[in-house]
């Protein structure tokens, strides 16, 4: 059973976000990851927001902020366009 406070949705600003990256080019694809109730990306921090963390083998690791917390996500990219999908994350939410 999960822990208390996690959640497995999201908003559907944090869904349409997720498809905006799904289709840029290098994206393989987006994986949901959990949930953190009551957290925030901080000020400025609106609800469908994504922010890159950092590059892992494979893609890369990000959180969005729901209405009710964060929602961890890995973006799994092609190989070698790691760098170029995150300009292009940063460039599109904010």
């Amino acid at each position: 059973m999960p822990s208390r406070g996690r959640h497995q949705s999201s908003s559907k600003e944090c869904l349409r976000a997720i498809s905006k990256i799904e289709a840029m080019p290098g994206v393989v694809g987006v994986i949901i990851g959990r949930s953190y109730g009551g957290k925030s990306l901080g000020q400025g921090g609106k609800t469908g927001e994504i922010r890159v963390q950092r590059e892992v083998s494979g893609g890369l690791k990000a959180v969005t902020q729901t209405s009710k917390g964060l929602q961890e996500l890995f973006i799994r990219t092609e190989q070698g366009v790691a760098k170029e999908v995150w300009h292009q994350i940063e460039q599109s939410t904010h």
